[in-house]
C-alpha cells in the first residue's frame, strides 16, 4: 500500500487539471453593457473599474477601429466609411469580435470571466444578433448607462478631439451620432429598463462624483 500510494496521488494530480480545464471552458461569460451618448464618459469609467474591480473593458468602437487599421483586413474599408458617416456597423462583424475578444481574454487567464461591453449594444439588429449569436454563450447581468445631455456629449468629444486622432470627433460626425444614439440606442436601453436591469447614472458631473455611483451599483450587483 504504501509503495501504491504515490502513484494514486500522481493520478489524482494528473486528472485535477484536466477537472479545471473542464470547468474553465463551463464558465460563461458575464457581462455588464454600458451604454450613452458620444463623450458620456463610457470609457473613462471602464477604466475606473478595471483598476478597481475584476472586469476585463471591450470597447465596441476600439475593437472596430483596431479592425479597421489592421493590415490586410478584409473589413478594413466597409467599417471606415460606416465611422465616417456616423452609421453602425454591420452586427455580425462587431459581435465577433467581441466573441473573439472575450475568448481570448479568457483562454489567457480563466478567472478573467467578468467583462464591460462598452458601446454595445447601439441599435436592435445588434441586440438581435447578440442574442442569435451568444444565446446560451454569455449572461448579461445589467445596464450601467451614463446619460448626460447632448451639449455637455458635444462638448466633452470635441475637447477629446484635439488630442485623440479619431476622425468621428468633430462637430458634423458628432452631431450625426447622437442622433443616432438618440434613434437607435436609447429604445434599447428602454427595453432593458422594462427588465429591470438599467442602472442609470448622471454623467454630467465630476469623474469621482460619476464613479461613486458606479462603485456603489458594483458592490449591490456583486
Amino acid at each position: 500500500m504504501l509503495v501504491r500510494e504515490p502513484r494514486a496521488q500522481e493520478g489524482l494530480s494528473e486528472k485535477l487539471p484536466r477537472v479545471v480545464h473542464r470547468l474553465s471552458v463551463i464558465m460563461k461569460p458575464q457581462v455588464v453593457f454600458v451604454l450613452g451618448g458620444p463623450g458620456a464618459g463610457k470609457g473613462t469609467q471602464c477604466a475606473k473599474i478595471v483598476e478597481n474591480y475584476s472586469y476585463t473593458h471591450l470597447s465596441a468602437g476600439d475593437l472596430l477601429r483596431e479592425e479597421r487599421s489592421r493590415t490586410g483586413s478584409e473589413f478594413g474599408q466597409l467599417i471606415d466609411t460606416y465611422i465616417k458617416e456616423g452609421k453602425i456597423v454591420p452586427v455580425e462583424i462587431t459581435i465577433n469580435l467581441l466573441k473573439k475578444a472575450m475568448e481570448e481574454t479568457m483562454k489567457v487567464d480563466e478567472k478573467k470571466f467578468r467583462f464591460l461591453i462598452d458601446g454595445f449594444p447601439r441599435n436592435q439588429d445588434n441586440l438581435q444578433g447578440w442574442n442569435t449569436v451568444m444565446d446560451g454563450k454569455a449572461d448579461v447581468k445589467f445596464v450601467l448607462f451614463f446619460d448626460c445631455s447632448n451639449e455637455v456629449c458635444i462638448d466633452r468629444c470635441l475637447e477629446r478631439g484635439k488630442s485623440s486622432g479619431r476622425t468621428d470627433d468633430n462637430r458634423a460626425s458628432l452631431e450625426k451620432r447622437i442622433q443616432t444614439y438618440l434613434q437607435s440606442t436609447r429604445p434599447i436601453i428602454e427595453q432593458y429598463e422594462k427588465q429591470g436591469k438599467v442602472h442609470k447614472i448622471d454623467a454630467s458631473r465630476s469623474v469621482d462624483e460619476v464613479f461613486a455611483d458606479v462603485k456603489n451599483i458594483l458592490e449591490k450587483e456583486s
